[in-house]
């Protein structure tokens, strides 16, 4: 169970943070929320998948990094075997949360999950600096937090689009291992390659005026790493 404060150079004077990827931190999943602007590093390594939330009923996307619950095909012991980092990786066990001032504006500030196995006093990247300042890291968390409070937008905006235009479609993956056990991966969503090159003008017009046509292609691209996944699930029997 998260257990969120409000980070202060007071009470977390001593707070330091376990950056390293691995399993016993929590990183043992097979998908991770991500967001447009960073579609291409994301398309390089990982297959982007759109997801729907199970209470909302509302679409996002997901970088994917294995086929099953508390899978990451891309941990190996203590290391990441990537050549990105997805930021909601980055930013753990760091979030944003929205507190109001006196005159009832809404601030944002920089919470921590107290009882994340990264969060120590002896080991990892110092949060404040001796006098009480942002070290370098945190100061990269900030930034980190700033991108994602941005790039939630910018997701809405481009899945809006996409639906506007009947671009999302569901897919079913049969995947067929060395072992010779079969599997499906169903509940995930792509854009339709085909109605995408049949839009009008004026359609893609605007996604290129908005800049998520490009977006929508990277999903397209990204497709293809489930190639590279299902390598890596094989190596793994």
């Amino acid at each position: 169970m998260a257990n969120h404060v409000l980070l202060d150079n007071i009470n977390h004077k001593d707070l330091k943070i376990i950056t390293k990827r691995s399993a016993d931190l929590g990183d043992s999943i097979p998908s991770l929320v991500t967001f447009p602007f960073e579609y291409r590093d994301i398309q390089t390594n990982f297959p982007i998948c759109f997801c729907k939330d199970s209470e909302t009923g509302k679409f996002y996307s997901a970088a994917l990094f294995g086929f099953e619950e508390n899978e990451n095909l891309f941990l190996d012991g203590d290391s990441w075997d990537a050549a990105y980092t997805p930021l909601m990786f980055e930013r753990q066990p760091f979030f944003i949360g929205n507190q109001r001032t006196q005159s009832g504006e809404k601030q944002r500030l920089i919470y921590i999950d107290a009882d994340s196995p990264r969060v120590n006093s002896d080991e990892g990247e110092a949060v404040f600096l001796e006098q009480g300042g942002h070290s370098e890291y945190l100061q990269r968390i900030s930034s980190i937090l700033d991108a994602i409070h941005q790039g939630q937008q910018q997701s809405k905006e481009f899945i809006e689009l996409m639906l506007k235009y009947d671009l999302i479609e569901s897919f079913t993956l049969k995947v067929e291992l060395d072992d010779g056990t079969k599997n499906q991966l169903q509940g995930f969503y792509t854009i339709n390659e085909d109605t995408l090159n049949g839009l009008s003008y004026d359609a893609i017009s605007e996604l290129m005026t908005t800049g998520y046509l490009q977006a929508a292609y990277m999903v397209i691209a990204s497709m293809s790493n489930f190639r590279s996944l299902i390598e890596r699930k094989n190596k793994r029997l």
